[in-house]
C-alpha cells in the first residue's frame, strides 16, 4: 500500500524537478484542449438551437476536411479550395434544414437524434464516394516542426491550431452570448412553438446555426487533418467532444471551452506522468473516466443548470 501511494506521489516530484518539460506537456495539453473545444462547440450550437445531440457533427468534421483536401488535390489553391469548402458546408446546412429538420419541427427530441444518426451515415458514405477512402495528407503551409523558447520546445503546427481554435471559440462565444441571433437561438432551444409565436424565424435560425457548425467543422477538420492526416478515423475525434460536453454542460459555450482545456491538459499530464505506472495508454480513456465521475456527482456539468422536477 505504501509503495502504491509512493508511486502516485512520485510524478509530482518529477514535475517540480523538471519544470521545463512540465511546461511543454502543459502547452501540448492546452493546444489539444482548444481543438477539443472547437469540435465540442459544433455540438453545443446545434443542441442550443434544436435541443438534440447532433450525432453527425464528427462526420461533418471529416466531410469538411475531405472536401478541402479533395479540391486541393485537383489543383485548386488553398484559399480557393477553402472558400469552396465553406460554400459546400453552407449549402449542406440549407439542405439539412429543408430535407431533415423542417419536416420534424416540434417532434420528440429522440426523433431528431435518430435523424442525425442517419445523416451521419449518409455523409460518411457520400464523402467516401466523392473523395475516396485513402488517408490524405493535408498541407496548409504550416511546417510540423518545433522551436525552442526559453528552453521549452513548442510545435509550430500545434501552436497555430491552438491560436486558430482560441480565436474562433472567442468569436463564437461573444456572438452567441451578446447578439440578437444568440438570444433568438436560446429562445428556440427553450420552446420551438413559443419562439415561433413571437416572430423568431425558426427555419432561418436553424440554417444559421448549422452553417456556423459547418464552418466550425471546417476549422476542426483542417487542424486535425493537418496534424494526423485526413482519414475516416477523424470522425472519432468527435467522441472526445462528448466528455468535454459532459464536463462543461451541453448548452454552455464557456463550458465547452473549460471542459476542453480540462480534458486536453488532464489526459496529457496523466499519460506522461502516470502512464508508465499502468502500462501507458491513459490518454485513450482518461476523458471518459473523468466524464463518468461527473455523471455520478454533477450530471449537469460545470456550467449546466441543475434540473429540479417538482412532484
Amino acid at each position: 500500500m505504501i509503495e502504491f501511494l509512493r508511486s502516485l506521489v512520485l510524478p509530482f516530484a518529477d514535475m517540480v524537478s523538471s519544470p521545463t518539460f512540465f511546461v511543454e506537456v502543459l502547452v501540448g495539453g492546452i493546444a489539444a484542449g482548444l481543438m477539443y473545444s472547437l469540435v465540442a462547440l459544433g455540438f453545443v450550437l446545434i443542441f442550443k438551437a434544436s435541443g438534440v445531440f447532433n450525432f453527425a457533427q464528427g462526420v461533418m468534421v471529416l466531410f469538411a476536411a475531405l472536401t478541402l483536401v479533395g479540391l486541393m488535390e485537383r489543383g485548386m489553391p488553398v484559399p480557393v479550395a477553402l472558400a469552396l469548402t465553406v460554400a459546400v458546408m453552407i449549402a449542406l446546412a440549407f439542405a439539412i434544414e429543408r430535407v431533415v429538420l423542417r419536416p420534424l419541427v416540434n417532434q420528440e427530441h429522440i426523433i431528431l437524434f435518430m435523424a442525425t444518426i442517419g445523416l451521419n451515415f449518409f455523409l460518411e458514405g457520400l464523402g467516401e464516394q466523392l473523395w475516396g477512402s485513402n488517408v490524405k495528407r493535408l498541407d496548409i503551409g504550416i511546417p510540423d516542426e518545433s522551436f525552442s523558447v526559453a528552453g521549452v520546445l513548442l510545435n509550430k503546427l500545434e501552436l497555430s491550431a491552438a491560436l486558430t481554435a482560441a480565436v474562433l471559440v472567442t468569436v463564437l462565444a461573444v456572438f452567441f452570448q451578446r447578439t440578437r441571433i444568440g438570444r433568438a437561438l436560446r429562445a428556440v432551444a427553450d420552446d420551438h412553438e413559443a419562439a415561433l409565436s413571437i416572430g423568431i424565424p425558426l427555419k432561418t435560425i436553424w440554417v444559421i446555426v448549422w452553417s456556423v457548425a459547418g464552418i466550425v467543422a471546417i476549422a476542426a477538420g483542417v487542424m486535425w487533418g493537418a496534424k494526423s492526416g485526413v482519414q475516416f478515423s477523424l470522425s472519432l475525434v468527435a467522441l472526445k467532444a462528448l466528455p468535454v460536453l459532459i464536463l462543461g454542460g451541453f448548452e454552455s459555450v464557456p463550458g465547452a471551452i473549460v471542459g476542453g482545456l480540462i480534458i486536453g491538459v488532464g489526459e496529457k499530464v496523466a499519460e506522461v506522468y502516470w502512464g508508465p505506472l499502468v502500462g501507458g495508454a491513459i490518454e485513450n480513456w482518461f476523458a471518459y473516466v473523468l466524464a463518468l465521475a461527473f455523471l455520478l456527482f454533477r450530471p449537469q456539468g460545470l456550467f449546466g443548470e441543475r434540473i429540479i422536477e417538482r412532484v
